[in-house]
């Protein structure tokens, strides 16, 4: 039977014992749910699926064939980028230490919006030039916590420390800019690794690391067994 037959089939029941529509649909419906064994009905309150694409259906469906053109137009967007703002970092201005919101989230940390004006007059920097140094500032962020303020203002002094301010004017150095020596070029030297050699011996060609773990695993098992045994030999001894 399929499932114009079996609609057709529950209306003339309907019809016949005259129920009212609530049974009717009922058994409409249980006979679409149990059409060919399989559940077609989704599940709360939302639309039963019946997407058909007949005619023109090119013009309904979304294609991504340029994903990888776009994958490097953006690629090549952010060295320009850094180009740009050279020698400002390119993941964006320095940002507080903050807590998640609610109590499903409140025991992780994440970067905020910008440092509160509280925690900037502890670090001993003012909120308009704090924004001309690569750092984000939040007028309207309150610190609930002696902790958070702490760590926030150790961050903005370590920023501070390792901060280069370039001259704004080319050649004349102001108060609170870099000197010429710190500005100069520091290379970053990778250290190559470096491996020793060592003669193998017959007990590092007789290590097997299977029995080993079989064993680790096995202690680790009954370590509450060996100390409750240890624990009562040593009361028997001290008896």
């Amino acid at each position: 039977m399929n499932l114009k037959s079996m609609f057709i089939y529950a209306m003339c029941v309907c019809d016949i014992v005259w129920l009212d529509f609530r049974v009717a649909f009922l058994l409409i419906a249980e006979s679409l749910m149990s059409y060919d064994g399989v559940l077609i009905m989704v599940k709360h309150n939302n639309v039963v699926p019946n997407g058909h694409c007949k005619k023109h259906w090119q013009n309904s469906v979304k294609t991504w064939f340029n994903q990888p053109a776009r994958k490097a137009s953006r690629r090549i967007a952010r060295q320009k980028k850094a180009v740009k703002i050279f020698p400002r970092p390119t993941v964006g201005p320095l940002r507080p230490i903050v807590h998640g919101q609610t109590l499903k989230y409140n025991m992780k940390v994440r970067a905020g919006k910008g440092f509160s004006l509280e925690e900037l007059k502890a670090a001993g920097i003012p909120k308009k030039i704090a924004a001309t140094i690569g750092m984000a500032v939040d007028h309207r962020r309150r610190n609930r916590s002696l902790e958070g303020l702490q760590a926030n203002v150790q961050r903005v002094k370590s920023y501070k420390a390792k901060l280069f301010v370039f001259p704004s004017q080319g050649g004349i150095f102001q108060a609170g800019e870099s000197s010429p020596e710190e500005l100069e070029y520091m290379p970053i030297l990778s250290e190559k690794p470096t491996s020793e050699l060592v003669k193998i011996t017959d007990e590092m060609k007789s290590f097997k690391a299977c029995d080993k773990l079989r064993v680790e695993r096995m202690n680790q098992r009954y370590i509450g067994a060996g100390m409750k045994g240890a624990a009562e030999a040593e009361k028997e001894e001290n008896k």
